[in-house]
């Protein structure tokens, strides 16, 4: 199989079955974000290799590959690969909640960085928030069930946290931020 197919030369790309859209569409900014994303998570699971980050970061690649599949389906025909559910919402959840309990109390607010590991996992953060912006407006236009949503926001959140952790792991402090840039 040939991995250029000429048939989006005119700005239409294909969605799960035979439906073709603009490529300008936000359904495929959506798709592109949650793309960017798991690759965003794909370097920074190279770099949290040997930690029991790399693990976690392995199964949310595949539940964003998920998440894109879904989002490339025309409303009423879903892809039927592992679909999300609200148990992964859930995982992530534990999960950040077993992190936060090995760090310290967060009494201010922090700029991304900190050691490599870290500073990938605020970057895939970033990456995150945006495309759970992306889906949100879309899902103004289009039928995009609630967990998807949720899952995009706690995934944010758990970035968060595991940023965090890779510094604690690191033995790198979380960089303090301060209103005069010092």
């Amino acid at each position: 199989m040939r991995i250029y197919t000429r048939t989006g030369d005119d700005g239409s790309t294909g969605l799960v079955g035979d439906a073709r859209i603009q490529k300008s569409d936000l359904r495929i900014a959506a798709i592109g974000e949650v793309d960017e994303l798991n690759a965003a998570i794909g370097l920074a699971r190279h770099a949290a290799s040997g930690y029991e980050l790399e693990n976690e970061l392995a199964q949310i690649q595949n539940q964003l590959f998920d998440v894109g599949a879904e989002l490339a389906s025309p409303d009423g025909q879903r892809y039927q690969v592992r679909n999300l559910e609200a148990r992964h919402v859930e995982q992530l959840e534990r999960s950040i909640d077993a992190m936060d309990s090995e760090l310290s109390r967060l009494k201010n607010f922090i700029l991304p960085g900190g050691g490599e590991l870290a500073g990938r996992l605020h970057l895939a953060r970033s990456i995150c928030r945006r495309a759970e912006r992306t889906t949100y407006a879309l899902s103004e236009k289009a039928s995009i069930r609630d967990v998807i949503l949720i899952y995009l926001n706690r995934l944010s959140d758990w970035l968060f946290t595991a940023a965090r952790t890779a510094n604690r792991l690191e033995g790198v402090e979380d960089i303090i931020w301060t209103s005069e840039g010092t």
